[in-house]
């Protein structure tokens, strides 16, 4: 039996938890290599870019730089992403995120945490805590002169939101918030109070984990 058939035996007899994170990815490029060994070339984005995560988040380019991979190579592992960022926003429908904390942090961490550049977003919830909008509503530093607290209410009151949890994360992987973080949050906080609106969280990803304000007593 070939090394191609073995993974695929493995996978399909629900032995998947065992494969590591390269020979994941070696069978994601079965598909647009259809013959020849693609575990030189799994081996070599893994340590290019440090993880299956943070593969699997690369930028286009950055994965066409890599030598061997094409268009419908980049291709497979750009829609393995995106299936993996869809299975857990659907996990997050129809139930309260606040009793579903560590889904909300799954889907935020595949999403977010191996990102190169600083992103904000912000979760709209309505009066049962669930999701009603997933809004991104900033790239770079974050800010009141990059997020206006006015704009971020005033987009809770338009889909009919009692309330959020702010969101961003911090490139350098460290997610302990920062002065600006705790100044920015508390502004929100306050313009939502005068609205109704109630900010449930700040919650800051890294690639070392995560850190909710609340949970800290930051808000």
């Amino acid at each position: 039996m070939g090394h191609r058939s073995r993974l695929r035996e493995r996978l399909l007899d629900g032995d998947a938890d065992s494969l590591a994170d390269y020979e994941v990815l070696e069978f994601m490029l079965f598909g647009a290599r259809r013959r020849g060994d693609t575990k030189p070339l799994a081996k070599a984005l893994i340590k290019r870019f440090g993880s299956l995560p943070a593969v699997l988040n690369a930028d286009t380019t950055a994965l066409l730089g890599v030598p061997g991979i094409g268009p419908a190579s980049a291709g497979v592992i750009k829609i393995g992403a995106v299936a993996a960022k869809r299975m857990a926003r659907a996990q997050l429908r129809d139930q309260p995120i606040i009793s579903s904390w560590h889904v909300l942090i799954d889907y935020l961490s595949i999403d977010m945490a191996h990102l190169t550049r600083e992103r904000v977003r912000v979760l709209y919830l309505d009066k049962r805590n669930k999701l009603v909008r997933d809004e991104h509503i900033s790239e770079g530093t974050i800010s009141e002169a990059s997020v206006h607290p006015r704009e971020v209410i005033h987009h809770a009151l338009d889909c009919g939101a009692s309330g959020l949890i702010l969101v961003h994360n911090h490139p350098s992987g460290n997610p302990e918030p920062s002065r600006e973080d705790v100044d920015l949050t508390h502004s929100i906080a306050e313009a939502g109070r005068l609205m109704g609106i109630t900010v449930q969280d700040h919650v800051i990803i890294g690639r070392e984990g995560h850190v909710s304000l609340r949970a800290k007593g930051l808000i």
